[in-house]
């Protein structure tokens, strides 16, 4: 363990607050006037299940730390799990206050536009008969009130599931009643009116409830909500040797509905009787209760979207964008010969997933090919590639999946999606213990006129064809034969667990990842000591690793300059004098999340670019199977140094971090154009891709042309 004093927060905070300060730039889009009216409500639902998630894993995960026999103290703020803890309880109910007051306000705005989320105490007339009718016939039927007391003590809460809690009075005597709300049931109800007026389910049942316990006096009801620990590492439970891993990880996710309580949200005002009773029933201490006046729940929000009429949809949601076939790649014809002439770039969701599936789907009856490998980690609910990977199988290809059981909240999905291609024929790999497979790669291997061609597709997303549409990724399709050899050493030494592999060209963690990127930080203050150009560019989600942390600070000082695009967590503090004063720290939150990783080290033609799975945190490079992948195409790298660029312009999303860790916009002086980068590479895809639709056609008419010439030579 390390000391306190030993530890140097000069230049560095502690992670848990960072990311706070992110989802609180999360919800400054929700307030941004320049945002479509709805689509800053789906901001506000957005921070609200970032928040969930933050207690679920991040509070959850520092609770059990406060539980160990170890000590442990934080290597960013010198900080204990208890203290961390403190500084967290501390910094929260400012964000719910936030989050009412902006939740609130956007209500308000869009009742102006007959989008109206109504209280129980606004109905009137018939409004009032529907709500009373859904209840009796929907409602009523399925819910399981119970009086808590001697023959029924107090229930399991499932995690982030709403209750109403009651006060109930019956001859002088005082207990509690609980209504838990099924799942099942709809989230909201709509009226029969012009526009969209609805009411919540948790509202109905919250007025509703006296009903539900005749013989009693309410005294009082308020919706609650409990968070529970999810944070359940897998490779740290034990299991009996020889168990198969896919049974040992549905036990591990019956196991998460179980563990302690993290949080209590409360609507309302609730009485002092009511908090301390919940408190010790769920053995939470009161800066572990939340308050709040909007919705506990607002994944409402999105099922309310699919409801709103077409003319409020025009005026109050972004406008739509379907992401666009690449125009570097002809669209009527195959793939697979398309990518051995040259490596392919698409960057989602500007551009479509659509190229990369397909050029699996052609591997997949495609005679040349000999094997397909991947590794994944999420998939959507409905996977167009696990058909075209299942079909490869059954037409005689040998699949490979490297499937991560262990993905966060996606592991039954992924439990699923293995037993159906273990039925087609795949053979499926479940990685190791210890290490999480988040590397993106897949490898076509085929066999043309007697040699051995691969083609690797490396990724800095899952994939996952529902996400595609939503977050920036990068997609990197080539034919080098050097990375080829790579990817097929990499997947030989995963089916042997062998995680200290060498490669030439690939940067694979645990092994070699991190002491790459060090040997380039330390390049670059070569350079800047000798007196040459040194320059770093990273773009990455979070930046936790205090290795890392400490050797930018180093190249800092040695003159580097070094600009960092990093969404969320940031454990470095730039801007600090002498220290880190040649260090930007900027994030962009806009319509689409920001996910590609990009490291770029050095200057103009000589830069070294790699794109990637991973972010620079310590579990990423020391606890899990990542890969980067070099550029080495120019034209790729003349693109990704020009979206580069682009994210360093951005003044109108992109905030710079402060010294203190606050966000504040990019001044931007008059009468200087505003860039969005976001909205610049929506407009890019849509021209590249018109523009190479009218050649193409230009072309078809050409060879139509010259068709019917040689036609009428022959007469």
């Amino acid at each position: 363990m390390q000391d306190k004093r030993q530890i140097d927060t000069s230049y560095s905070q502690e992670r848990e607050l960072s990311w706070l300060r992110f989802n609180e730039r999360v919800l400054e889009e929700a307030r941004d006037e320049s945002v479509p009216l709805f689509e800053r409500l789906k901001f506000a639902s957005i921070f609200t299940s970032n928040l969930d998630e933050f207690f679920m894993i991040r509070v959850g995960s520092i609770y059990d730390m406060t539980l160990s026999k170890q000590s442990h103290i934080d290597n960013k703020s010198g900080m204990t799990p208890s203290e961390q803890l403190e500084a967290i309880f501390k910094a929260v109910p400012a964000l719910y206050k936030q989050r009412d007051k902006t939740i609130g306000e956007i209500n308000a705005r869009l009742r102006s536009c007959n989008i109206c989320c109504l209280s129980p105490g606004e109905l009137e007339g018939k409004e009032k008969k529907q709500a009373e009718q859904w209840f009796r016939d929907s409602i009523y039927p399925v819910l399981s009130p119970m009086v808590i007391n001697g023959h029924h003590p107090f229930p399991h809460l499932p995690t982030k599931s709403l209750n109403v809690i009651l006060v109930l009075q019956r001859e002088g005597e005082r207990v509690f009643g609980l209504v838990p709300i099924p799942k099942a049931l709809p989230d909201f109800f709509c009226f029969n009116e012009p526009g969209l007026r609805y009411i919540l389910t948790e509202q109905l049942v919250l007025e509703y409830a006296g009903r539900l316990f005749h013989s009693y006096q309410v005294l009082e009801k308020h919706v609650i909500s409990v968070t529970r620990n999810a944070d359940i590492s897998p490779e740290d439970e034990d299991y009996d040797v020889g168990e198969d891993f896919r049974e040992h990880m549905i036990k591990v996710l019956k196991k998460r509905n179980r563990l302690a309580h993290v949080r209590l949200e409360i609507q309302g005002e609730p009485s002092d009787e009511v908090i301390q009773y919940l408190c010790r029933r769920l053995q939470l201490r009161g800066e572990q209760v939340f308050r709040c006046k909007s919705p506990l729940a607002m994944g409402y929000v999105y099922a309310l979207e699919s409801r709103l009429p077409p003319e409020s949809a025009a005026a109050l949601c972004y406008p739509p964008y379907i992401p666009q076939w690449s125009a570097d790649l002809a669209r009527n014809e195959k793939l697979i010969p398309q990518i051995l002439h040259r490596d392919v770039l698409l960057f989602y969701p500007y551009q479509s997933m659509e190229p990369f599936l397909k050029m699996v789907k052609e591997a997949a009856s495609d005679p040349a090919v000999l094997s397909i490998k991947i590794t994944i980690y999420r998939l959507a609910k409905t996977a167009k590639l696990v058909e075209y990977l299942a079909a490869a199988a059954e037409n005689g290809k040998d699949v490979t999946v490297l499937m991560e059981l262990r993905a966060r909240f996606d592991e039954q999905n992924n439990i699923a999606w293995a037993e159906r291609l273990e039925e087609a024929g795949c053979t499926i790999l479940y990685g190791f213990e210890c290490f999480k497979v988040h590397s993106k790669i897949c490898l076509i291997t085929r066999r043309e006129r007697g040699g051995i061609q691969h083609i690797t597709q490396i990724g800095t997303g899952n994939y996952n064809e529902k996400t595609a549409k939503l977050y920036t990724d990068f997609c990197l399709m080539t034919a080098d034969p050097g990375i080829g050899e790579d990817a097929a050493a990499f997947f030989q030494n995963m089916s042997i667990s062998n995680l200290e592999g060498e490669y030439r060209h690939l940067l694979v963690a645990p092994h070699g990842l991190k002491r790459s990127v060090l040997e380039m930080i330390d390049g670059e203050i070569a350079k800047a000591k000798a007196g040459q150009p040194a320059r770093i560019f990273i773009k990455i989600n979070s930046l936790t690793d205090r290795d890392v942390i400490d050797r930018l600070a180093w190249a800092s000082q040695a003159g580097v300059d070094i600009a960092m695009n990093i969404r969320g967590i940031c454990c470095l503090r730039p801007g600090v004098p002498g220290l880190t004063d040649r260090i930007r720290v900027f994030s962009i939150v806009g319509r689409f999340l920001e996910h590609p990783r990009i490291f770029a080290f050095g200057v103009g033609d000589d830069a070294r670019i790699y794109i990637g799975s991973a972010d620079l945190m310590t579990r990423n490079t020391q606890r899990r199977v990542e890969i980067a992948c070099p550029v080495l195409d120019p034209e790729v790298r003349r693109r990704i140094a020009g979206y580069i660029e682009l994210f360093c312009s951005d003044n109108v999303k992109a905030r710079n971090m402060l010294m203190n860790g606050r966000y504040v916009p990019v001044p931007r002086e008059e009468g200087e154009p505003c860039i969005d980068s976001q909205a610049e590479l929506m407009a890019e895809a849509v021209r590249e891709a018109r523009e190479a639709e009218e050649h193409q056609q230009v072309m078809r008419e050409r060879r139509g042309l010259l068709a019917r010439l040689r036609e009428l030579w022959r007469k």
